[in-house]
């Protein structure tokens, strides 16, 4: 039996494959992002204690726990500055991935294009493929991994359904600027457009400032703004996100999402309500442990002799690797291993031509500090 067509070529996902990687060789993982601490202990808690009240053992509803979809509004609704509708306008899924899964098979028809930004988070192309959709590709490039604005607007066009918007930006941490969203909002409007927005690294900005799409003139009437509990809560296991948009495209959400899990896990739900209540000073704590973490990673592989660029935001770093005389990616980070038992993530996965990421590695620092020490001990051997 073979895989279906339309999988087939993806293969096994790169955070898999080095994952195990680490497993094989007994090395620090700073591939794949997740932290190596337990999450915010108060919404455990609050998870905990729906578990021991009872009466939450059986389905939610399909669209989520109405008291966390109002608690979602409710912090939401100031930043996207208007009153959400929790009842239709938030949509509670499993994880962002499943947010945007439901997104595109809701909203994306067969022969549709959807305009990807590259480097990606890989699931992106696979969802584009399920839909049968046609997916067309806007490369952002370092040093500065800024939009092509002139690339940008060639590519939107009558066949233009969507364009997917990951800000901050994983792999590149880039923060998009209010020239280039302002840009994106004006062709979705001239073209008719969607834009599916993936916010799941928005409280983890270090320079610049997160601009929501969909709070630009004329997008909350075309802008899904999706996001989830695992980044900023450090809970990536819990796999719990939402789909926040105008009842025309929860719809649409909807629509698949009933088909594909039906619901999300009630006591985690109960959890989340707590974390929509975090106060301010969280968040700012989550910035400013993340920016020293950036930081220490950054200065520490540069002692190294990486060329290091250093992320606006999310927790994850790109750098260059030439010094070292490795022509491409995949080969240096098999050697990366084996020489310190170190693992990172070989970025040419995230675009749709190998060669545009094969001189870069993506290293996360969501890590504690003695693991991140000890990596950049390793790595000194590279020296």
């Amino acid at each position: 039996m073979a895989v279906a067509d339309r999988l087939a070529p993806f293969g096994v996902t790169i955070f898999s494959e080095m994952s195990a990687l680490a497993l094989e060789l007994d090395a620090i993982n700073l591939g794949q992002g997740f932290p190596n601490w337990d999450g915010a202990g108060f919404v455990k808690d609050a998870a905990a204690r729906s578990l021991a009240e009872g009466g939450h053992d059986q389905y939610p509803p399909s669209q989520g726990v109405l008291a966390l979809r109002e608690a979602i509004a409710a912090r939401y609704g100031p930043l996207l500055g208007r009153e959400l509708d929790p009842a239709g306008e938030v949509t509670v899924t499993c994880g962002c991935t499943e947010a945007l899964a439901a997104s595109f098979l809701g909203l994306i028809d067969p022969g549709d294009e959807v305009i990807l930004i590259e480097p990606f988070y890989d699931a992106y192309p696979v969802f584009v493929s399920m839909t049968g959709a046609v997916p067309r590709f806007l490369t952002l490039r370092p040093p500065g991994f800024e939009v092509d604005l002139e690339r940008l607007r060639s590519l939107f066009s009558s066949r233009t359904r969507a364009i997917v918007l990951n800000n901050p930006n994983n792999p590149t941490g880039r923060v998009f600027t209010d020239e280039e969203l302002s840009a994106i909002a004006a062709l979705c409007l001239e073209h008719d457009v969607i834009a599916i927005t993936d916010e799941v690294y928005e409280e983890m900005v270090y320079e610049g400032e997160h601009r929501r799409l969909a709070t630009y003139d004329g997008m909350w009437e075309r802008t899904l703004t999706l996001s989830s509990l695992g980044k900023t809560f450090s809970l990536t296991g819990w796999k719990l996100g939402w789909s926040i948009a105008p009842a025309s495209l929860t719809a649409g959400v909807r629509a698949a999402h009933q088909f594909l899990t039906f619901t999300t896990p009630t006591p985690v739900q109960h959890g989340a309500i707590a974390a929509m209540g975090a106060p301010k000073t969280f968040y700012e704590e989550l910035r400013s442990t993340y920016l020293e973490k950036r930081d220490l990673l950054a200065d520490g592989l540069e002692s190294v002799g990486f060329d290091v660029h250093r992320p606006q935001g999310t927790y994850f770093m790109m750098a260059g690797f030439e010094r070292f005389g490795f022509d491409d990616d995949r080969s240096f980070c098999r050697y990366l291993a084996e020489k310190t038992r170190v693992v990172a993530i070989p970025p040419s996965v995230f675009y749709h031509r190998a060669e545009d990421g094969s001189k870069l590695i993506r290293f996360a620092f969501c890590k504690d500090d003695h693991l991140l020490t000890e990596a950049l001990v390793r790595m000194t051997a590279l020296t």
